[in-house]
């Protein structure tokens, strides 16, 4: 399996191609949303006008888009991947969306005669560029084993959870714990700076405890120094946080401090942030406190 279908460069995606790229893979892009990104084309990366053209270049064909709906577009649209399908091929579906809608599209690609794969990933930009991504897959053993040399070059905690959509129910589950992670390193560098002390040095003397975290390393880093590029964009945990609440619903659960995470979400909405690095959930609960920790 050289060549490989990739489609969706935004922040992840691009430095995911750009791994498969070094580790000697060629990959075809589709243009059909917009062009190609110029560095990824060349000796190893190719232009093609649709997904469907993509999904006949290639052997696995990997989508990394924003929801739901742009998914099944490329998957299903009039110049989607299906139409380009062959028996033996693999879509490898690395985007975070709901998991049931991912069961169905599993079964319309199987059958097509090819094969599914739900891989999410979790660890940001960083991790995107790294190549250390978490990957949480969801479908057949073997097939999973036969995409997995294409996963170890994107990450490294590589997991097959279970069957299709498994993947996708574990993305949501991480995501419920990323964003409350985030709340409580917010609420406490903003209770720390509200009392007075040094909200830098407060986590810096919380890294070497049971408190310390990735996200307190990482975002607990961004909320003091106030650099809120993304990274990934509140717009995205919101569509995340979303998918945990409607299936919790639809389980009859209740989830109250997701709830409410996403709610501190929506007052960044509020405040034209939606674009923000979710990391600046605390410049919400900074807005309903009146104090800014870095003041």
């Amino acid at each position: 399996m050289k060549n490989i279908g990739f489609i969706g460069t935004g922040i992840m995606g691009k430095p995911m191609a750009k791994n498969l790229q070094d580790a000697g893979y060629t990959l075809y892009f589709s243009e059909h949303f917009e062009p190609a990104p110029a560095e990824l084309l060349g000796e190893k990366g190719f232009a093609c006008p649709t997904p469907a053209a993509v999904a006949e270049a290639a052997e696995v064909i990997i989508t990394m888009v924003p929801d739901t709906p742009q998914v099944e577009d490329v998957l299903f649209s009039d110049i989607g991947i299906a139409k380009g399908l062959a028996a033996g091929k693999v879509v490898v579906d690395m985007s975070s969306i709901s998991p049931m809608a991912t069961k169905e599209f599993a079964q319309k690609v199987e059958a097509l005669g090819a094969w599914y794969v739900d891989a999410p990933v979790s660890g940001g930009e960083v991790g995107a560029k790294a190549g250390t991504l978490s990957i949480m897959a969801g479908g057949r053993d073997d097939i999973f084993e036969q995409v997995k040399p294409l996963l170890e070059v994107m990450g490294q905690n590589i997991t097959l959870v279970g069957g299709n959509g498994d993947g996708q129910t574990c993305k949501v589950a991480n995501q419920i714990i990323v964003a409350l992670n985030i709340e409580a390193v917010g609420e406490a560098l903003l209770f720390a700076s509200k009392a007075g002390a040094n909200p830098a040095k407060i986590r810096e003397a919380l890294m070497g405890g049971f408190a310390s975290s990735k996200i307190l390393e990482v975002h607990g880093e961004r909320m003091v120094k106030g650099t809120f590029d993304p990274g990934f964009r509140i717009q995205l945990h919101q569509k995340d946080l979303n998918l945990a609440l409607t299936g919790a619903r639809e389980l009859q659960l209740n989830l109250p401090n997701t709830a409410t995470a996403q709610e501190l979400f929506n007052t960044c909405a509020a405040l034209d942030g939606s674009g923000w690095d979710h990391s600046a959930m605390i410049k919400a609960l900074e807005h309903m406190s009146n104090h800014s920790i870095r003041d």
